[in-house]
């Protein structure tokens, strides 16, 4: 996650963002790796966190190929996708952690479930309408 904020508070030119982007994916892929271990030992309990980890990695990975491969719009794409991701990423560790969370705790469980998205989709769309190369 660290990777990740580092990445999207970086300038958006060679160098930290870049780094930190790919530090930020394949971090991911590992949590993803991890999440779907723990998911398989205890699927009534976790599955939920295998359908937000599937959902955070193909929504990087979107992400990531819009940039890698210069898809038409691909700054928008890209932006929305790792937006996502992060997002999604934030919901499962919340959805799985809050309970235990100073502050966290206090809220109700719906709250880990929306409170993500309700904080970063504004977050995203105020990227879009402000990276230069995403007006068009």
């Amino acid at each position: 996650m660290v990777a990740g904020a580092i990445a999207m508070l970086s300038p958006k030119c060679r160098g930290r963002h870049p780094t930190f982007g790919t530090i930020y994916y394949w971090g991911l892929v590992a949590v993803f790796v991890s999440a779907t271990g723990l998911s398989v030992v205890r699927w009534a309990e976790d599955y939920h966190l295998f359908i937000l980890g599937v959902l955070a990695l193909a929504s990087a990975t979107f992400g990531r190929a819009a940039r890698r491969r210069r898809w038409t719009s691909w700054v928008r794409l890209h932006i929305t996708g790792m937006g996502l991701s992060y997002i999604l990423l934030l919901t499962a560790f919340y959805v799985d952690n809050g309970k235990s969370l100073p502050l966290w705790r206090d809220l109700p469980p719906i709250a880990y479930w929306l409170l993500p998205a309700a904080i970063g989709l504004p977050l995203i769309v105020h990227a879009l309408l402000r990276h230069p190369l995403a007006r068009y």
